[in-house]
């Protein structure tokens, strides 16, 4: 079959395309924008990316368009698939019926952390020799893929509340029917599409209500939210994590010492620095422990975990200064993603550089709590895109001089290499390609 996929370079759809390719299917797509990891993973597979929607990209006829959300009316591909009748699906809709159905799907859902958390639980069922299927929202450096079928019943997916696409106002997640279903955490995300937190929380609760009652729920016991969610109906077996209830950690100077339902189980070593990458730790080893990996297994399999691109990662150093880069586009996220780092290994400053690139942050909706999620950063860049609908400067002020607001990205790259010095960490932030700055300031700094 001939699948041809709009809007491919996104995480979700570039995973799909992997998946569809792997599953014999031959495999195109179109996007307006094309940035590593999504794009060089759909080079390495062989998959070519046509710039733009036009028409003329669905010739040969394809038997099936596979439509992302970032797709709406107006679309000029769109347009012509609705005027020519050519059969279209959404892709959390193509996949539930072609790779979900008859499997045990394990979800996790959240503001925060689904890609790590995850990353985390596809590895350890990997390590306990399941072969699952998986689809992440970015690329875990164990695999070096985003997504791929798997041999064995089992399939993990990041579960997202967004919606799936402009025929289906439904969040993705409700398509998916997991048998284990992790709730992360929950935050109000995506002012695009959702009024207010109660908003989502339907979402949510919509999620809930389709794991089956021998299926299993692994809840963030410390979030006020989702309890307000299970409050609304559960019909399911429940497991904790972050509580006394259920899966606990003590930090240790290694990793934690892990507690379940307050049974000591030892200490455990982990790659992963910051707190919220314990939870998140805590919320895959409680779902990988639901299909019956065992606890020395997890932790096995944890101390060989890789990390995610995008999270935290080392880009490069140039002139004793090291750039990370990282997806964080959130208040928490950010403020998270600074502390994560600042555990790490070294004494340098940290020069935080964000792009508010997300619909929610260009909107204007977290502008008020970006100063504080700032506040451990030693020096803070901010690139005010021209799309930005707040100003930068007035809602940062309180981060004083340590703040620097620039509407030129060449401007922005010459002020953070001036300012940097040998030792000193610059976390580039941002869910986008950021103009590519990454590589820009390394070669700037090099000079």
């Amino acid at each position: 079959m001939h699948i041809h996929i709009l809007g491919i370079c996104g995480t979700f759809m570039a995973g799909i395309a992997a998946i569809a390719r792997e599953a014999g299917h031959t495999v195109t797509g179109s996007d307006a924008n094309a940035w590593p990891p999504m794009s060089t993973q759909l080079e390495q597979l062989g998959i070519a990316v046509m710039r733009g929607y036009e028409p003329d990209h669905l010739m040969p006829r394809p038997d099936m368009v596979v439509v992302g959300n970032v797709v709406t009316r107006g679309n000029p591909a769109m347009e012509y698939v609705l005027n020519e009748g050519l059969p279209y699906i959404s892709g959390p809709q193509w996949l539930a019926e072609n790779v979900l159905q008859g499997r045990h799907v394990l979800a996790v859902a959240g503001t925060h952390g689904k890609t790590t958390t995850t990353s985390i639980l596809a590895w350890l069922l990997e390590h306990a020799g399941l072969e699952p299927g998986f689809l992440v929202g970015g690329v875990p450096m164990n695999f070096g893929l985003s997504a791929r079928l798997g041999k064995g019943k089992y399939f993990v997916i990041e579960a997202d509340e967004y919606d799936t696409a402009f025929f289906d106002k439904r969040s993705k997640f409700v398509h998916y029917r997991p048998r284990t279903c992790i709730l992360n955490n929950l935050e109000f995300d995506h002012a695009d599409i959702f009024p207010d937190l109660a908003a989502i929380e339907r979402q949510f609760h919509h999620l809930v209500r389709t794991v089956p009652g021998q299926g299993r729920l692994v809840v963030n016991g410390a979030d006020a939210v989702l309890a307000r969610v299970l409050e609304q109906g559960c019909w399911s077996e429940r497991d904790w994590f972050d509580s006394d209830l259920g899966w606990r950690a003590e930090p240790t100077a290694e990793g934690f010492r892990l507690f379940v339902r307050g049974a000591d189980q030892g200490l455990v070593a982990s790659p992963l620095a910051g707190t919220h990458n314990r939870s998140n730790t805590l919320a895959a080893f409680a779902a990988a422990h639901h299909v019956g990996v065992p606890v020395a297994t997890l932790a096995e399999g944890l101390a060989k975990f890789q990390s995610v691109k995008r999270r935290l990662e080392l880009v490069g150093a140039a002139r004793g200064v090291k750039v990370y880069d990282d997806f964080a586009h959130h208040p928490t996220a950010i403020a998270v993603t600074v502390d994560a780092l600042r555990q790490q290994p070294g004494e340098g400053r940290i020069l935080a550089v964000l792009e508010p690139r997300s619909n929610t942050m260009r909107l204007g909706s977290h502008s008020g709590e970006l100063a504080h999620s700032l506040q451990a950063a030693d020096k803070v860049f901010v690139y005010a895109r021209p799309d930005l609908k707040w100003d930068a400067a007035a809602a940062l002020q309180e981060v004083g001089p340590r703040l620097s607001v620039h509407h030129d990205l060449a401007l922005l790259i010459g002020a953070i290499a001036g300012e940097a010095r040998k030792g000193d960490r610059v976390l580039v932030m941002s869910n986008g390609d950021f103009g590519g700055i990454h590589g820009k300031l390394l070669k700037e700094l090099a000079s």
